[in-house]
C-alpha cells in the first residue's frame, strides 16, 4: 500500500515541479540503448533540441533479436520493433495491449488465475497458467526469462524497447519459445547526460487515475541511477445485479425444493445477502510497481547494469460474463456470490555485466531472480443459472487460490565475436532453476452456497520444481559482401519434479456437515475428502534443437532471407503423476525487408509454414470417479500453420502511418480423439480407457485465436499551431475475421465474429517540448470482443456460454512533461 501512493506522490510532484526543462524525446529510444556500446550515441541524443531528436529515417532501428545490436531492416528474423513512443500513444499497459501491433499475436485473459495467456501463429495454450504449465510464447526481460503467466500480467512502464519475435527462437533464446519470444528492454541509467526526466498522469471514466515518472540520476562520471514508478487503476466494469429481481418467491423455491426430494422440514430461503453487491468490481485494475537501476562503468572495458523491481496487484480478476444476458439486465453485470479477491506481490532482481575481453571479443553475463506470491478468488459459474431453491436451479462455483508462491532464478553467459568478422559467432550456457508450491480449491454446490455438495476439491502441491540448462552456439558467415550464411544449435536437459502433491476430492460421506471447503479446511477422512490422486512423478528429457539460415541484400535497401529452424517445449508431469511428452516443430520461413524513400517507409514480410509435433494441449477435466485435475495431452500427427505477415511503415516529416497484416489460412490440428474440458459441459461420454468422463473428437479442427485476416492501421499528423506548438490527431483501427475461442469449434457461442475496433485521440505538444496533454477514447465503437468462451448446461438442458471480453469504451485525458 505504501509502495502504491508513494509512486502516485512522485509521479504528481515531478508533474508539478516548477521550471521542468525538456530532456528527452520518446521517439529517440528507437536507437535502443538496450545495446551495451551505444551508451555515448543515447547521451548525444538526450542533449539535442527537441525538433532536431526525432527519428525520421525508419531504417535506422537497431534491435537485438540475435543477441547483438543490427539494423532491424538488415536482421532476417521476423520481428517487430516497438518504440517507446508507441508504447505511450497505444496506451500498452500490460502484454495483451501489444496485441494490435503484432502480426499474428492474441492475448487471452483467464479470470480463475487473474493471468493473461498469449498465442502467436495460432500456437498457444490458454491453459498454460498454472504452478507448472509452460508457455508457447517466451517472454524475457532485459533478457531474463520470466517462466510463469502470473508473472506476464505486470505492468509495463519505463521501456526502451519491446521486440517480439515471431517463429522458434530456440537457438538463441531457449526455454519454450516455440512459437516465438518477447524482449522486454526497461530504460537504463545514462551516465553522460546528466539529470532529466519525465512525468505524466492520467484521468479518465470509470474513475481512471494513472501516474508515472522516470528520473536519470548520474552520481558519478562511472555511477549513474534511474529510478521510475508507476500506479494505474479504475473501478470495476462489471455491476452487480440486483437479486431482489432476480430470485423466486419463497413459495416458488418451497416448491422447486419439494419436486427435488426435499421436505418442508428441511427447507431454507435463499438469502439475498449471499449475493455480492457492494464489494469491489471484476475487471477493475489497482496495480503499482517501481523499479530502481543502476549502471557502474569503471571503463570502457566493462558495464554493469543491476536493477530491483517491485510490483503490487490489488485489482479483481475478469469477470466470465453471459454472451446473452437474461432479459432485463445489461450486459456488463453478473449475479455474482462469490467477491472478486486478487492480492499479488512480485520482485524481481536483474543483472547484466560485458567485458569487452578485447576488440574484437565480448563476455556478457546475465542472471535474474524473481519471487512471486499470490492470493486470489473468482466466481467460476458467473452467475449463469438462477437457483430456484437453496439447493436447486444453479451451482455455486469458487475458484480460489489460498496460496502461491513462486521462485525462480536464472544464469546465462555469452562469448561472443564483435567488429568486423568474417564469421560472427556466439556460444553460451544457459541454466534456470524454479521452486513452486499452490493450494488451489474449488468448491462446487448445487444450488448456493448453503446447498449440497456437487463435488469439491483441494489441490495441494507442496513442491514442484524445475531444473533446465542448455549449451548453445550460432555463428554468421559472410560469403561475400551480399550472401550470409547462418547455423546454430542448442542442446537442452530438463527436470521436473512433483514432491508430495496431493489432489483432494470430495467423498459423499453422509456422516459429515456438507459445506464449501475454506480456506482454513485442512483436506481429511474427518472433513469429507478423501486423496483423489498422488501426484508425486519425475521428467527429464533432452533435446537437439537447430537453425539454418540463408540472406541475401538483394539490393542497396533490401533483404531476402529464408530458414528452416526447429523449436522445442519439454513435457512434463500431470496430475496423477501421469506424464507427458515434449512437444517440437519445424518452422520453414521466406521473409523480405526493404526500405523506401530515403529510409523513410519500410515493408516487412515473411511467409512460413509450421509443424508440430506432439502439440501440447492442457485443460480441467473430470475423471470417471467425479473428482478433477488438470490434464495434458498430446496431438498426435501433425499440428499445422501457414501463413503470410506483413508490416508496412511511413515517417515523414508530419505524417506517420502504419500497416500490419497477418494472414493465416491453415491451422489445422493433428489428431486427438480424447479432448476434455470442464469449461465445456455436455461434451459426449468417453470410453474408459480415455481417463476422463467426458470428450469428443478434434483431430482436424481448427487452432484457437488464429484469425484468417487481421489488419492494424494507425495514422497520425503533425498540425502546426500559430505559437509553434503541435496538434497530432492520431487513428488506431484493427479488424479482424472470425475466429474460434478453443479448440473444440462448438459453433456461433465458441467464436468471436468478425469485428473492428478503433481508437481515437488527440495530443498537444507545446512549442518547447517541455509538456503535453492528449485526450484519448478507446474503443470508440463500444465493441464487445470475446477472447475465451465456456459452456454450461442449463437446467432444461439447453446451453449458455460465458465469454471474457476485452474492455468497453474508455476515455480519458493525459499530461505529461519532460525535464
Amino acid at each position: 500500500m505504501k509502495l502504491r501512493y508513494s509512486a502516485l506522490y512522485v509521479a504528481m510532484s515531478l508533474v508539478l515541479a516548477p521550471g521542468a526543462v525538456l530532456a528527452a524525446d520518446q521517439d529517440v529510444t528507437s536507437q535502443n540503448s538496450s545495446a551495451q556500446n551505444s551508451s555515448a550515441q543515447n547521451s548525444s541524443a538526450q542533449n539535442q533540441a527537441p525538433t532536431e531528436r526525432k527519428v525520421k529515417q525508419l531504417d535506422s532501428i537497431q534491435v537485438t533479436a540475435t543477441k547483438r545490436e543490427t539494423p532491424l531492416q538488415r536482421t532476417p528474423v521476423a520481428v517487430t520493433a516497438i518504440t517507446p513512443d508507441t508504447l505511450e500513444k497505444e496506451r500498452v499497459m500490460t502484454v495483451q495491449d501489444l496485441t494490435k501491433l503484432v502480426p499474428g499475436l492474441q492475448g487471452t485473459s483467464q479470470g480463475d488465475h487473474g493471468v493473461v495467456t498469449l498465442t502467436l501463429r495460432g500456437i498457444g495454450n490458454d491453459s498454460a497458467k498454472t504452478e507448472y504449465a509452460d508457455p508457447e510464447v517466451a517472454t524475457f526481460v532485459d533478457g531474463v526469462y520470466a517462466p510463469r503467466a502470473e508473472t506476464a500480467a505486470g505492468l509495463l512502464f519505463d521501456m526502451d524497447a519491446v521486440e517480439v519475435l515471431r517463429g522458434p527462437q530456440g537457438t538463441l533464446w531457449g526455454r519454450n519459445s516455440t512459437a516465438g519470444a518477447i524482449s522486454f528492454q526497461t530504460a537504463k541509467p545514462d551516465l553522460t547526460a546528466g539529470f532529466f526526466g519525465n512525468a505524466q498522469i492520467e484521468a479518465g471514466n470509470y474513475n481512471t487515475m494513472g501516474a508515472r515518472a522516470a528520473v536519470n540520476l548520474p552520481i558519478s562520471s562511472t555511477f549513474a541511477m534511474r529510478v521510475a514508478v508507476v500506479h494505474q487503476q479504475h473501478d470495476g466494469y462489471v455491476d452487480y445485479q440486483n437479486p431482489a429481481s432476480e430470485l423466486p418467491s419463497v413459495a416458488q423455491q418451497q416448491t422447486a425444493y419439494l419436486a427435488s426430494g426435499g421436505t418442508l422440514a428441511n427447507f431454507k430461503p435463499i438469502d439475498p445477502g449471499q449475493f455480492v453487491q457492494n464489494a469491489q468490481k471484476y475487471n477493475s485494475q489497482d496495480q503499482s510497481a517501481a523499479r530502481v537501476s543502476a549502471l557502474w562503468q569503471p571503463s570502457d572495458a566493462f558495464r554493469w547494469n543491476l536493477s530491483y523491481e517491485q510490483f503490487l496487484d490489488r485489482g479483481t480478476p475478469d469477470m466470465n460474463l453471459m454472451q446473452t444476458p437474461r432479459p432485463g439486465q445489461n450486459f456488463w453485470s453478473a449475479l455474482i456470490d462469490t467477491a472478486p479477491y486478487l492480492h499479488r506481490n512480485e520482485g524481481t532482481l536483474r543483472s547484466r555485466m560485458d567485458w569487452n575481453i578485447n576488440d574484437g571479443l565480448e563476455l556478457s553475463y546475465v542472471a535474474g531472480y524473481n519471487h512471486f506470491t499470490g492470493q486470489s478468488q473468482f466466481d467460476q459459474d458467473g452467475g449463469v443459472g438462477v437457483p430456484t431453491s437453496f439447493t436447486t436451479g444453479a451451482t455455486y462455483q469458487n475458484d480460489r487460490t489460498n496460496s502461491s508462491n513462486y521462485m525462480s532464478y536464472t544464469n546465462e553467459l555469452d562469448l561472443k565475436s564483435v567488429g568486423q568478422q568474417t564469421v560472427d559467432w556466439i556460444v553460451g550456457a544457459y541454466f534456470a532453476y524454479e521452486d513452486n508450491n499452490i493450494r488451489f480449491d474449488i468448491p462446487i454446490m448445487n444450488g448456493t452456497q448453503y446447498g449440497t455438495v456437487s463435488w469439491q476439491g483441494s489441490f495441494i502441491q507442496p513442491k514442484e520444481t524445475v531444473d533446465s540448462s542448455a549449451v548453445f552456439g550460432q555463428a554468421t558467415w559472410h560469403m561475400s559482401d551480399s550472401w550470409r550464411l547462418t547455423g546454430g544449435l542448442r542442446w537442452s536437459d530438463d527436470e521436473k519434479k512433483n514432491e508430495g502433491g496431493i489432489n483432494w476430492g470430495w467423498a459423499y460421506d453422509p456422516t459429515v456437515p456438507q459445506f464449501p471447503i475454506a480456506i482454513s479446511t485442512v483436506p481429511s477422512p474427518a472433513t469429507g475428502f478423501s486423496v483423489s490422486t498422488h501426484n508425486d512423478a519425475k521428467y527429464s528429457d533432452d533435446e537437439l534443437t537447430w537453425l539454418a539460415r540463408v540472406d541475401t541484400d538483394i539490393s542497396e535497401h533490401g533483404l531476402l532471407y529464408g530458414s528452416i529452424s526447429t523449436g522445442y517445449k519439454s513435457g512434463g508431469t500431470q496430475d496423477a503423476g501421469t506424464l507427458y511428452k515434449p512437444e517440437t516443430l519445424t518452422n520453414y520461413e521466406i521473409g523480405t525487408k526493404f526500405s523506401f524513400l530515403d529510409g523513410h517507409m519500410t515493408w516487412n514480410t515473411a511467409a512460413y509454414y509450421e509443424d508440430f509435433k506432439n502439440f501440447q494441449l492442457a485443460a480441467p477435466i473430470t475423471y470417471p470417479n467425479g473428482n478433477r485435475g488438470l490434464g495434458f495431452s498430446n496431438v498426435q500427427g501433425s499440428t499445422t500453420v501457414a501463413g503470410l505477415e506483413s508490416e508496412l511503415a511511413y515517417s515523414k516529416q508530419d505524417d506517420r502511418a502504419t500497416l500490419v497484416t497477418s494472414i493465416i489460412p491453415k491451422k489445422t490440428l493433428g489428431s486427438l480423439q480424447y479432448a476434455g474440458s470442464n469449461d465445456y459441459q455436455g461434451l459426449p461420454a468417453c470410453p474408459p480407457q480415455s481417463g476422463i468422463a467426458s470428450c469428443m473428437n478434434i483431430t482436424g479442427n481448427t487452432l484457437a485465436h488464429a484469425p484468417t485476416f487481421s489488419l492494424t492501421a494507425i495514422y497520425e499528423h503533425d498540425f502546426h499551431m500559430g505559437n509553434g506548438g503541435r496538434l497530432t490527431p492520431r487513428f488506431s483501427g484493427e479488424y479482424q475475421t472470425a475466429q474460434w475461442l478453443s479448440v473444440f469449434n462448438l459453433g456461433p457461442g465458441d467464436q468471436q465474429k468478425a469485428y473492428f475496433m478503433g481508437d481515437l485521440s488527440l495530443r498537444y505538444t507545446e512549442p518547447q517540448d517541455r509538456w503535453w496533454v492528449n485526450a484519448y477514447v478507446q474503443n470508440f465503437t463500444d465493441q464487445r470482443i470475446r477472447t475465451s468462451a465456456m459452456r454450461f448446461v442449463m437446467p432444461d438442458g439447453s446451453y449458455q456460454y460465458l465469454s471474457q471480453y476485452l474492455p468497453p469504451l474508455t476515455f480519458g485525458i493525459q499530461l505529461g512533461v519532460w525535464f
